[in-house]
């Protein structure tokens, strides 16, 4: 067992005259906890562990490469994580969820939260509750694959609007995803630059991100996820014609040149063409002072509170108006918010009181949003 520190020590209460929890974490198999560059579903369970473990529950975590948390007990499946195969083959998420069914039926724990897509499949014989973040679109495929799992697995959400998008699942509750709000730099004073920061799909709209910036004569950073081929062809096809003196790719930023980057900006824009579930750059932008342009599309209305963290703005013309105006939004008052409402306390407060609600029998929704309220 290797023990490795986060930069800050995990914040947040210990327990208050309550037992600890035996909790089993099972990590996607892609990339390394915590990952050292993209990888947001391997950030949120990183630090979700860490504040656990900080609030005195015992955690066994499943997942590939180096230990990098402070899981007491860390259940090594690939030595280094399989990132080369994503979206290549399916048998890193079949070895992980074969590998966790051994594990866990060797160790006793309360709770099971499962943040692996074949993983859930093992739910009905385990003996104990297991809850999923849906981390993912609730359309499509990957809803119709959760719907198929009934009352085996209870669903958290990551926003009400993802909750909304599919209400007949068996969602117990909706916990934001975090971050370690004091590990981003804040700046009050901004560079006149505009950011991006996303994978390149058409969803994530960079092309409009760099026409509305333009119009608003602000140049944009684009710094983003490049490495499948279908986000090489969208970039090649797409945004490479678009780049120049008003617009400028840096590559994927690590994790000390995304906050550089979120430090500088004088906003974010966040031009969404679907339902996004969360959206962890705009937590991340706001910690940093800085404010998001964004459409209100999925979950961005329950993120941005338009006129006071960001501007929300549908349309280019309307985006560079918003861009224009950021400059009236207070960089204390972002990294105000992001304490309030994104900090990883605040999560791991939320994700403690659903373990304990099911632990202890109760499951509905409204038990435990009156849990969480508390």
């Amino acid at each position: 067992m290797t023990l490795t520190p986060q930069k800050n020590p995990p914040r947040g209460p210990q327990l208050d005259g309550e037992r600890p929890l035996r909790i089993g974490m099972i990590a996607p198999p892609w990339f390394e906890l915590p990952p050292r560059a993209y990888g947001g579903t391997e950030a949120v369970v990183a630090t979700l562990v860490d504040q656990l473990v900080a609030r005195g529950h015992e955690v066994t975590l499943i997942g590939a490469g180096k230990p990098g948390t402070l899981a007491q007990d860390y259940v090594q499946v690939y030595p280094e994580a399989p990132s080369h195969l994503l979206g290549r083959s399916v048998l890193p998420e079949l070895t992980l969820a074969a590998e966790a069914r051994r594990a866990l039926a060797e160790r006793e724990v309360d709770i099971v939260h499962d943040h692996s897509a074949a993983g859930p499949l093992l739910a009905a014989g385990r003996g104990q509750p297991t809850v999923v973040t849906m981390h993912g679109p609730v359309a499509g495929d990957n809803g119709d694959y959760y719907r198929r799992l009934g009352t085996d697995v209870d669903v958290v959400a990551i926003s009400d609007a993802q909750r909304r998008q599919a209400p007949e699942l068996n969602w117990v509750g909706t916990v934001h995803n975090a971050i370690d709000v004091p590990d981003f730099p804040f700046q009050d004073r901004k560079d006149d630059i505009a950011l991006w920061m996303g994978r390149f799909t058409p969803d994530k709209g960079p092309d409009l991100a760099i026409e509305a910036a333009r119009r608003a004569g602000r140049k944009l950073i684009l710094a983003g996820k490049l490495r499948e081929e279908s986000e090489k062809a969208y970039f090649d096809e797409v945004i490479r014609p678009r780049l120049g003196r008003h617009a400028e790719y840096v590559g994927e930023a690590n994790a000390d040149f995304k906050r550089e980057l979120f430090a500088r900006a004088s906003c974010l824009v966040f031009p969404i063409r679907w339902e996004e579930p969360f959206g962890m750059v705009m937590a991340e932008a706001l910690a940093c002072g800085t404010p998001v342009i964004a459409t209100p599309r999925g979950s961005v209305p329950e993120i941005v509170r338009d006129g006071h963290n960001g501007f929300l703005a549908t349309g280019v013309e309307a985006l560079a108006a918003a861009i224009e105006r950021s400059g009236e939004i207070s960089a204390q008052e972002c990294r105000r918010d992001a304490l309030e409402r994104f900090d990883l306390p605040v999560m791991a407060a939320g994700y403690e009181r659903i373990y304990r609600m099911l632990v202890e029998g109760g499951t509905s929704i409204e038990e435990v949003t009156r849990a969480i309220a508390r």
